[in-house]
């Protein structure tokens, strides 16, 4: 199939391929990790918006993508190399998709703002050893 005839069934999701594979093609592991946490700050903003506009279907794809990207941040972690810290970002990880989960049941944004400021810490505190 060529490219032209893939983008005329789903432009979005042709979109969507081009723009994962430009962001990660080439990225180190650090660089990877970094837009995972991206990606879930972004997921998490906007399921908070969608359940604030009481927008369920956005709301549930939104925080679907963001419990889907946690276990990502989980699955990436060494529990060879990083014993202590990996456990504890093993269990943070676990607290974030536990309570995107109850957000998500009981409809409540604010618990979502949580995690993304919890979250947020977490990735700033990543960005800064790739920058030291």
């Amino acid at each position: 199939m060529s490219y032209a005839s893939r983008l005329s069934r789903d432009p979005r999701e042709t979109y969507r391929s081009v723009d994962v594979a430009s962001r990660t093609g080439g990225a180190s592991p650090h660089q990877l990790i970094t837009i995972l946490y991206e990606d879930l700050l972004r997921e998490l903003r906007l399921g908070a918006l969608a359940l604030d506009a009481g927008d369920m279907t956005v709301k549930n794809e939104r925080l679907t993508k963001a419990v889907a990207l946690l276990f990502a941040l989980e699955a990436g972690l060494d529990f060879e190399k990083g014993a202590a810290v990996a456990e504890t970002l093993s269990r943070f990880y676990r607290g974030c998709r536990d309570a995107v989960m109850r957000a998500s049941i009981e409809g409540n944004a604010a618990l979502v703002r949580d995690v993304v400021a919890n979250v947020g810490e977490i990735a700033e505190s990543w960005k800064s050893i790739g920058r030291g």
